[in-house]
């Protein structure tokens, strides 16, 4: 199997954006991404690790609290979407005010450009500052990469 480009997008200061071609149209795809009991499903990073509370499907102001591991430290992290229309776009926000954000462009019935994007844009320098030093956006570079290869595979 050859997997399918993953390209750079240039979402403008402070955002790191990727986006692949997916073999699904977008409805599909937006059950999984929508659903957040399913992310670890999706999460190329390896930081998603199961236990979610929260709503079977988001919507515009629900709250959702994810089990993490990052670095080797567990944690739990609620987060509350800032923006949802269905079959399109879901943006959650994080309490440190980074976003995550994945929209979804059909190309035909059965292809979906999918963008996934981690908006830092919003937050102090000191806190943009942090993520550099901990290698973050590295980190979330990668993650998106795989995430979007992981994703290009299940519908292949």
């Amino acid at each position: 199997m050859t997997l399918m480009t993953v390209n750079e997008v240039d979402a403008g200061p402070g955002k790191i954006s990727r986006s692949a071609e997916v073999n699904a149209p977008a409805a599909e795809i937006f059950q999984l991404i929508a659903d957040p009991h399913r992310h670890n499903e999706l999460d190329g990073g390896g930081t998603v690790v199961g236990q979610v509370s929260g709503p079977d499907r988001l919507s515009q102001g629900a709250k959702f609290s994810v089990k993490m591991k990052q670095y080797g430290f567990p944690y739990r992290i609620t987060s509350e979407v800032t923006e949802f229309a269905d079959n399109q776009v879901v943006e959650w926000q994080h309490p440190l005010g980074h976003r995550w954000r994945w929209e979804l462009a059909p190309l035909s019935d059965q292809t979906t450009l999918v963008t996934e994007t981690f908006d830092y844009s919003g937050l102090s320098g000191a806190k943009a500052s942090g993520l550099k030093m901990f290698g973050s956006l590295k980190h979330n570079v990668a993650g998106i990469e795989a995430t979007l290869r992981k994703l290009q595979a299940r519908f292949s």
